[in-house]
């Protein structure tokens, strides 16, 4: 049996490179960790996952084929893990960038807790994941 823990990287075809690592750096707070030259691999360090950005028009983008655009996506959405979790801060912070969202409940890895949803410059759409709810306790 093969077990899976965490995502370990989710690689992104995008148009527009310096844009969409900003993003990542400046609004979710990756960092970059390294860029593959030879293949056109640029990294970016978020928790304990690396986000692979690959321009489509280097060597290594050109072999996915059409660009990502609003007829067709790579990716249907990524979801993070966010520790500690504090929602309001975290829409607060998303504000001061420009993007509006709430945060909803929805089943994850350990069960239902809060996502919130927004979307990268190009298109990709991402989930910010709160631990689960706390557990209602039965009566009686």
């Amino acid at each position: 049996m093969i077990t899976i823990r965490d995502i370990d990287h989710v690689v992104l075809r995008v148009v527009d490179l310096d844009t969409v690592a900003r993003f990542y750096v400046d609004i979710l707070g990756a960092r970059f960790e390294k860029h593959q030259e030879a293949v056109g691999l640029y990294q970016l360090r978020i928790g304990n996952a690396l986000i692979d950005l690959v321009p489509v028009d280097g060597k290594l983008g050109r072999m996915g084929g059409a660009a990502p655009g609003a007829e067709g996506r790579n990716v249907d959405h990524i979801c993070f893990r966010v520790l500690p979790w504090d929602g309001e801060a975290i829409l607060a912070e998303l504000r001061g960038h420009g993007i509006e969202a709430e945060i909803v409940s929805r089943y994850g890895a350990e069960g239902d807790g809060p996502s919130i949803y927004l979307s990268d410059p190009e298109g990709n759409q991402l989930e910010l994941k709160g631990p689960p709810w706390a557990p209602v306790p039965r009566s009686g």
